[in-house]
């Protein structure tokens, strides 16, 4: 079976400079074809990559059209038995693809992804995925590893083989016909959670998502928005509303009116910080989000019409409130979360 690595890349020549010689050096004992999908890059890019790995076949789109879009028109053009969606800004090492694969192969996993340490301290996870992801009962997103702003160290307690809720889009392991079959990312995701989309549209199909624990990469993160963008807190309240009216079962108006006020309580304390783009940035995502409502609504029922199973896989889910656990009572590593509280 064939593996092929897409990097996406926009405006990104330095981190190109810096992580696509690890990958190339991999691909060479690991077995995997490498691809640069270029988002419309204004820089010199694809100039440098013709230059110095022509190795690489570079796919250029025509304009930077986000993660999902990237995607979906790059791996269009790739013909492959698996797509492993690789961030700009990871660094990898021998044998990561193949250790991955055979969790994949052992598990029946459909998606899967590398734990995901920090490029700069590799002792702790990195926030893009860490050691797997999962969700609460009010649908915000947390890993093993990193719940919010906490990082664990990256002991021996991950470092095994784990069924989750969502795999990292940093380096996203997926076979191919799967992709095909949902379709591959939601391009009005733009960018953020889309990953999320993706694994939980999986799972409601009852296909399994997991994490492979004997390989790791490293993440620099924010590579393209930094944390403290507030397009990017737009991105994540807007997305996580859209992907919970589009994958969530049950009776939606009252769970998306919680959401809305949990919300909202977030824009307050960001007011009260000062922090006045970011509240703005909350405001214009609920606003988006109803703006968008109509087609979410469709994409709710084409994913109720198109599911291959009558029992959902709910692994990776949490019965309580991650807020509550994390900013009442204290609890920062998942580890401290008894067990019989997940799915």
């Amino acid at each position: 079976m064939t593996t092929s690595v897409a990097i996406l890349n926009w405006n990104g020549v330095d981190h190109l400079k810096t992580y696509l010689p690890s990958v190339i050096e991999s691909a060479q004992s690991d077995s995997y074809n490498v691809f640069v999908i270029d988002n419309g890059s204004t820089d010199n890019s694809v100039t440098w990559i013709n230059e110095h790995f022509k190795e690489v076949e570079v796919i250029e789109l025509d304009k930077n059209y986000g993660f999902a879009g990237g995607y979906n028109r790059g791996l269009s053009q790739i013909i492959s038995d698996r797509f492993v969606l690789l961030n700009s800004d990871v660094r990898v090492s021998k044998g990561w693809v193949s250790s991955v694969i055979k969790s994949m192969t052992d598990h029946d996993w459909k998606a899967s992804a590398p734990l995901i340490l920090d490029d700069k301290n590799p002792d702790l996870f990195e926030y893009a995925g860490a050691a797997g992801g999962f969700i609460d009962k009010d649908g915000f997103m947390f890993c093993a590893g990193r719940i919010f702003d906490s990082f664990e160290k990256a002991d021996s307690k991950y470092r095994t083989d784990r069924e989750v809720f969502w795999a990292s889009g940093a380096a996203l392991f997926i076979d191919a016909k799967v992709w095909q079959e949902v379709g591959g990312l939601d391009d009005d995701l733009f960018a953020h959670m889309e990953e999320i989309d993706l694994c939980w549209r999986l799972k409601n199909r009852g296909y399994k998502v997991g994490v492979c624990g004997s390989a790791s990469v490293r993440h620099l993160g924010g590579g393209t928005l930094t944390s403290s963008n507030p397009f990017k807190v737009y991105l994540n309240f807007r997305n996580n509303l859209i992907i919970l009216s589009k994958n969530k079962k049950g009776f939606m108006p009252v769970f998306i009116f919680r959401r809305l006020i949990l919300d909202g309580v977030a824009a307050i304390r960001f007011l009260l910080r000062g922090e006045i783009l970011f509240f703005l940035a909350v405001a214009k995502a609920h606003f988006m989000f109803f703006s968008m409502l109509p087609s979410c609504l469709k994409k709710r029922e084409f994913e109720k019409n198109n599911r291959n199973t009558e029992k959902d896989n709910l692994v990776g889910t949490y019965s309580k409130s991650i807020l509550i656990q994390y900013f009442f009572k204290g609890i920062t590593k998942m580890s401290d979360l008894p067990r019989s509280d997940f799915s």
